[in-house]
């Protein structure tokens, strides 16, 4: 089974972040059964002071470069991935797609409209390459912008509206899509380090999403149980996701 982290800035992760992807791997080594592999033609961090994807500073330098691998971008949405998601299904032989993508789209690109139509040209590209192919796609989860621009947060919803009928509409027997739940206990002030992107907390509350609809649909992997490490910043936060 290969899977394949879409994202954004949340996704990537900044220099000497843990990163959800790193949660999401955590997750797999103690609960999937079988062969797995991680899967992309990335592996870096975002690193702020360069501007530029280049850092491979994680937290844990014990993350193996294998499990590092990701098709996601600081300042990507679905306007960038879904004309190179063939190219990199096919190559890379993704099995599994785990999608967050949208707020940078909906903050800077599209409208709610143009948007869901490239989260349509995504699906559409990747199945081109896989006709088989599974995806777990994370709703927008408004950030900080939502609370004082009230357009922008009317955006989300409906973006949100949109990407479930979508899923609804196309998800298949033989090509299954599934619409992850966002966290119900996401906190922007406990959860992330700037009202966008997650800090520790954060980053196991999103692994736990993908986590739970892969195990809930699919009965793949386990209850999501990986819990914050009290030496890790935001961790006093955390309470155990199972």
């Amino acid at each position: 089974m290969r899977f394949m982290f879409v994202g954004d800035s949340m996704t990537i992760g900044r220099a000497g972040d843990y990163t959800w992807r790193y949660r999401m791997w955590q997750h797999l080594a103690t609960t999937f059964e079988g062969p797995y592999e991680i899967v992309g033609p990335r592996t870096e961090l975002y690193d702020t002071a360069s501007n530029a994807p280049v850092s491979h500073t994680y937290a844990d330098p014990a993350f193996p470069a294998e499990a590092r691998r990701h098709l996601s971008g600081w300042g990507e949405g679905w306007l960038h991935m879904a004309p190179v998601i063939r190219e990199a299904v096919a190559t890379q032989r993704v099995d599994i797609l785990l999608v967050s993508l949208g707020l940078i789209d909906l903050g800077f690109y599209t409208d709610s409209t143009q948007t869901a139509l490239n989260a349509h040209q995504f699906m559409a590209e990747a199945r081109a390459a896989n006709p088989h192919v599974r995806m777990v796609l994370l709703p927008v989860i408004p950030n900080i912008r939502a609370r004082s621009d009230a357009p922008f947060a009317a955006e989300c919803d409906r973006f949100n509206e949109l990407l479930a009928k979508a899923v609804a509409d196309l998800d298949t027997a033989s090509s299954p899509i599934l619409l992850a739940s966002p966290p119900q206990s996401y906190a922007l002030d406990t959860d992330t380090y700037d009202g966008t992107h997650p800090g520790p907390t954060g980053e196991h509350k999103l692994a736990a999403a993908f986590a739970g609809a892969m195990h809930q649909a699919w009965g793949l992997g386990g209850a999501y149980g990986v819990t914050a490490s009290p030496s890790e910043p935001g961790a006093a936060h955390h309470h155990r996701l199972v």
